[in-house]
């Protein structure tokens, strides 16, 4: 290529950037840090860790949850701003504990999608340092509730280990602003264990011993990895000389136990290949998915392992379950003991939809699930599972102001979210699909004006 033909493709490929790139980013301004402490007076607040308090008052100041109580232990003070909200009820922002948000914008459009690197070992890669503040789909998912999320590296179809998930409030300049718990866990995604007859009887002897072939190698890479990453471990603590590796050094908090590892699996072979995995190398894991965790719940309770369940609303694993069996997931492992999280599915395409996460939690409570467990299995719970309920998941005193106003109960599609904040302060109750709404009411509204 010529030199100004380069320079004329250079220039156009600029401009093309320079209008497209702004299409990408949310027009929400982050509101400057509280400055007045603000009580809220006449709701009904949940709790989540306690009991709900009618007519509840809760003061905030400099971004924090200072005091909560009845209207008689906590009368009005001079200097505070007082907001009725009476009628209404105030509960923590919802934590959407599986998530592509902030890394994926629109699946269709890959420049917009930073969830996976290439290779099939990856634990020194970063969820947060990747988050797009300026993401529409934010604010999206903000005006339902959804205040919180964790945000997955994903490992790909060959992957095994994606990297570290990051704790991030939905709202900031900065993904430094937006950081809850920058390294919340390590990912790691199991292959398929499932029989390849099973799943397609059409295939020949030949290909299904290579598949099983493939899967087998797969698991012995992950060994070797996590072999490798201890070794280097022990070695350092000994104080031996090693060269350093960041692929290990990123995995020696998960054996000390300071890093949990969240292991992605659904079918019984991978659940039960998991425990075996964590008790080998003495790991304290969180299972992500769980689409057969009610087969083996009572092993899952005796050894203490949540399970992230990876959306109520999907398909079963096999075509012969009925269709109704995701919805029960959640009731059957809440019956047994098992500490439960419901999240979505925390795919690409599923990043535009987290503001759906109340109305999973909405269907596992029409299946069994006690409405109270439903509404902490995406509040407190996510919050204890992540790590963060010293700062999210309940409205306690000295947790991080994050918290919804609605018109009745979150899990019930027919309610209102009204306002939101984080940490004090409030946001607006603005994104792109209202910007659109408005837009074509404003039209319709000239149209039927012209006629008139």
């Amino acid at each position: 290529m010529k030199r100004c033909e380069y320079s004329q493709w250079a220039l156009a490929l600029a401009l093309t950037l320079s209008w497209a790139l702004p299409v990408f980013a949310s027009g929400e301004v982050p509101p400057p840090k509280q400055t007045r402490p603000l009580l809220i007076a006449g709701a009904t607040l949940h709790t989540i860790s306690g009991i709900a308090i009618p007519d509840g008052r809760m003061l905030i100041d400099k971004g924090r949850i200072a005091a909560i109580g009845t209207a008689a232990s906590m009368p009005d003070a001079a200097g505070v701003e007082v907001l009725n909200l009476k009628g209404k009820h105030v509960y923590p922002g919802l934590i959407a504990a599986n998530t592509a948000m902030g890394l994926a914008e629109v699946s269709a459009v890959r420049a917009t999608v930073d969830l996976t690197e290439t290779g099939p070992l990856n634990p020194n890669v970063r969820a947060l340092v990747a988050v797009n503040a300026d993401s529409e789909l934010i604010p999206v998912a903000r005006a339902n509730g959804v205040l919180a999320a964790l945000s997955v590296p994903r490992a790909g179809a060959a992957g095994l280990i994606g990297g570290t998930s990051a704790v991030i409030q939905l709202d900031g300049w900065t993904w430094e602003d937006m950081a809850i718990e920058r390294e919340a866990g390590l990912h790691v995604f199991l292959p398929s264990m499932r029989s390849p007859a099973a799943q397609n009887p059409q295939l020949s002897p030949q290909r299904i011993e290579d598949m099983q072939r493939t899967m087998q190698a797969r698991l012995r890479t992950l060994d070797e990895a996590f072999e490798s990453a201890a070794a280097y471990a022990k070695a350092l603590s000994a104080g031996e000389s090693v060269e350093r590796d960041e692929r290990w050094e990123s995995m020696r908090p998960v054996f000390t136990g300071a890093r949990k590892v969240f292991v992605h699996a659904d079918d019984i072979a991978q659940l039960r290949h998991a425990l075996g995995f964590a008790e080998r190398f003495a790991l304290k894991i969180v299972i992500v998915g769980g689409a057969d965790a009610p087969l083996i719940a009572p092993l899952l309770k005796a050894k203490d392992v949540p399970v992230i369940i990876a959306g109520v609303h999907r398909l079963p694993l096999r075509r012969n379950d009925p269709p109704e069996t995701p919805f029960f997931v959640a009731a059957k492992l809440h019956a047994a003991g098992v500490k439960v999280v419901i999240a979505r599915t925390g795919g690409a395409g599923d990043a535009a939809r987290e503001r759906s996460l109340p109305f999973e939690a909405g269907t596992a409570v029409a299946h069994g699930l006690p409405r109270a467990d439903a509404l902490r299995a995406i509040t407190l719970s996510a919050a204890e599972v992540l790590g963060v309920a010293d700062k999210l998941g309940s409205l306690d005193p000295g947790k991080l102001a994050n918290f919804f106003v609605t018109d009745g109960d979150p899990l019930e599609i027919r309610t209102n979210v009204e306002r939101v904040f984080i940490q004090g302060r409030e946001l607006p109750m603005t994104d792109k699909q209202t910007r659109l709404r408005d837009k074509y009411e404003e039209r319709y509204r000239q149209l039927g004006a012209e006629r008139r």
